[in-house]
């Protein structure tokens, strides 16, 4: 019998280990650099709202870990190259990277600009390879493998009549990384997998929770086709991030994690 089967809690062990967040300050991103702060993981938070950033910082420092901050977006290659030059010269190495960043767009594609689709492209597709490359780069160099998780969500695999055509052609291209950087990087002992979330609690979605008709009706409509019955919490969304982020994932790559409720099964 292993040490792991005698203490499985070992298998998701992160303590010490140096993670980079991006959109640090956003909704999946400040829920993720919360659990890894709270899990022992010393963190470096990239955001491009100087005062969310700092307001996320303090949440993760609360919880006694080491914070190292960043106020960049990864929208360029010498962007990410300073968010990862930063995580370095902080914590001397790199071992898990948690793509948070990304936006979407609506509008019919009719009225949709080659420039707002390109946005949101570069965004979440452009923004996810670079930070994917520079994350790389240094994970590669000093060996011992890594974890990669980056960020699709439902509308990878299913479409949306109000006006999803940037958004949901960007995080199936999200979900091509994954799968290619995961099949890419096997040999160096590097992970590289997504989560896919469908709505969950958050700034952004806040009035989803609301107590009002509008609301009540949108959010019905919803559910009548999530088995599991409810909108997701942040809390459903720490488990999967932490199972990808540690050893218990280990043999686990090239793979999206869909904590939908079940929304895409159906």
């Amino acid at each position: 019998m292993t040490d792991y089967l005698k203490e499985p809690q070992r298998l998701f062990d992160i303590k010490g280990k140096v993670a980079v967040v991006t959109g640090a300050s956003g909704a999946f991103g400040a829920v993720a650099a919360k659990v890894l702060a709270g899990a022992g993981a010393r963190v470096v938070l990239a955001a491009g709202n100087a005062k969310d950033l700092a307001e996320t910082a303090a949440e993760c420092k609360a919880f006694g870990a080491e914070v190292e901050s960043v106020c960049r977006r990864p929208n360029t290659e010498a962007d990410c190259e300073a968010i990862m030059d930063a995580a370095v010269a902080k914590f001397g190495r790199v071992d898990i990277l948690v793509v948070g960043s990304g936006m979407n767009d609506v509008s019919p594609i009719v009225d949709m600009s080659p420039e707002r689709f390109a946005t949101v492209m570069e965004a979440n597709v452009t923004g996810s390879w670079l930070i994917a490359k520079a994350f790389g780069k240094r994970a590669i160099a000093q060996g011992g493998g890594g974890k990669v998780v980056l960020m699709s969500s439902a509308r990878a695999k299913l479409g949306h009549p109000a006006g999803y055509s940037a958004y949901c052609s960007s995080k199936a291209a999200v979900e091509g990384i994954t799968k290619a950087l995961g099949c890419e990087w096997g040999k160096y002992g590097i992970t590289v997998n997504a989560i896919a979330p469908t709505v969950f609690r958050s700034k952004l979605t806040a009035w989803m929770f609301e107590d009002n008709e509008k609301a009540t009706a949108v959010r019905n409509g919803f559910l009548a086709r999530v088995p599991l019955g409810r909108l997701g919490e942040p809390e459903d969304l720490a488990g999967p991030l932490l199972f990808l982020v540690s050893k218990a994932s280990d043999f686990y790559t090239g793979h999206t994690i869909d904590a939908d409720g079940g929304y895409t099964a159906g």
